[in-house]
């Protein structure tokens, strides 16, 4: 860490030329005396990186960032702050801790954090970080997370880890290729903590993951304007009942939908369309818990077809985690090319074209509110001209 750059005139300039070329920055001779180019530019590239990711690190001064690789890979404020809400007891071990977001987030809600990280440099400016904001319950420990816990006699109240996948490029992956292995020191997570915490990428099947794993309460699936960000499994001691899923939202309002995980049986209603009424597209997040049948029975709608993941209702329900259109029309495909002046943002679900040649095909104008999904019903493939009514 060098602390030329927390210097006034240091920071002023970073501040200043928060949207300047920082490859330029980075090649040209450098400004301040002790600071190379490249240590400059990247605490610029870092910061603006963290203006809407970070705003708390963003809009606070002297505060130190790690590389930009570290900015990308953390939590979002968001994201963060929801898992806050998740930990038990007066203390808590963050094992991975990386930047320290999810651990100043913890902070706020549990009396004790400890936070391990076993990259020394990136220890030191966390804890730096932290004493800017005044976290004082926050413990900084350069060393590996693991490790500490199996020396500690300290008993936590939750154990929280991030493990990273040894392998980015696989689509699919395990808990046991995670690094580190969750799997493996289960058994000392849980004679250590009344209750463990698991981030993990949401490319983890959620069906493979309970398979590698035991005591599993919840596992909450959270999204950020309509991405999927994260997974996080809960652990607790002794627990032995049926896992919860927990779809949530985090959008202008927080939006959650729980299930047990043994009512994704459950059959649903497939209907015809009705030209007037509401069309509903699900959060990423109720579409990566696999419950397409208990979204139409929970929220009293009616599906279009067994594979078309787009349900619909003559009234409106607000409290619905994804987008709602008011349905203006029903076209055939045939119909549709009769149809002149077409506008809309096209949506296809269960189609057999893609957007972009369909927006070719039919002409069709980009509008702001309007939209045309194309679709599969009962009946066979229809155009939908529809408004939006409420977004992600």
């Amino acid at each position: 860490m060098n602390r030329n750059i927390l210097n006034d005139e240091v920071q002023q300039y970073i501040s200043e030329h928060i949207n300047a070329d920082t490859n330029q920055i980075a090649l040209a001779k450098p400004i301040f005396q002790n600071i190379s180019s490249a240590e400059l530019a990247g605490q610029i590239a870092a910061k603006k990186k963290s203006k809407t990711k970070l705003p708390t690190w963003f809009n606070s001064e002297n505060i130190y960032y790690p590389a930009l690789l570290s900015i990308e890979q953390c939590s979002s404020e968001p994201t963060a702050s929801y898992k806050s809400n998740l930990a038990k007891g007066n203390s808590l071990i963050d094992l991975t801790s990386g930047f320290g977001v999810d651990s100043f987030f913890f902070a706020k809600k549990t009396k004790n954090i400890y936070s391990c990280e076993i990259n020394e440099e990136l220890a030191v400016l966390s804890a730096h970080n932290a004493k800017q904001f005044g976290a004082n319950n926050i413990q900084v420990l350069a060393q590996d997370g693991i490790t500490f816990l199996q020396n500690t006699t300290k008993h936590f109240g939750t154990i929280y880890i991030d493990p990273a996948r040894r392998n980015q490029s696989n689509k699919v992956f395990k808990l046991k290729d995670c690094t580190p292995d969750v799997t493996e020191h289960l058994n000392l997570f849980l004679s250590k903590a009344d209750r463990i915490i698991i981030k993990t990428a949401p490319l983890l099947d959620i069906s493979a993951g309970l398979l590698e794993l035991k005591n599993v309460s919840e596992i909450h699936i959270v999204s950020l304007k309509n991405e999927c960000k994260e997974l996080l499994w809960i652990i607790d001691k002794d627990f032995s009942e049926s896992t919860t899923v927990v779809c949530a939202t985090l959008n202008e309002s927080l939006k959650t939908f729980k299930f047990a995980i043994e009512d994704l049986k459950l059959a649903t209603k497939i209907a015809q369309i009705e030209p007037t009424g509401y069309l509903y597209e699900p959060d990423v997040a109720l579409l990566k818990s696999g419950a397409f049948n208990l979204i139409a029975e929970r929220f009293d709608l009616k599906k279009l077809h067994q594979q078309t993941q787009l349900y619909f209702s003559n009234d409106i329900k607000t409290d619905f985690l994804g987008r709602i259109f008011e349905i203006e029309k029903l076209l055939t495909l045939n119909e549709l090319k009769k149809e002149k002046n077409l506008t809309g943002n096209v949506i296809v679900r269960n189609f057999p074209e893609r957007a972009e040649n369909l927006v070719k095909k039919y002409k069709i104008i980009p509008n702001h509110d309007d939209f045309i999904i194309f679709t599969q019903t009962i009946n066979g493939y229809i155009a939908i001209k529809a408004k939006i009514i409420q977004h992600y």
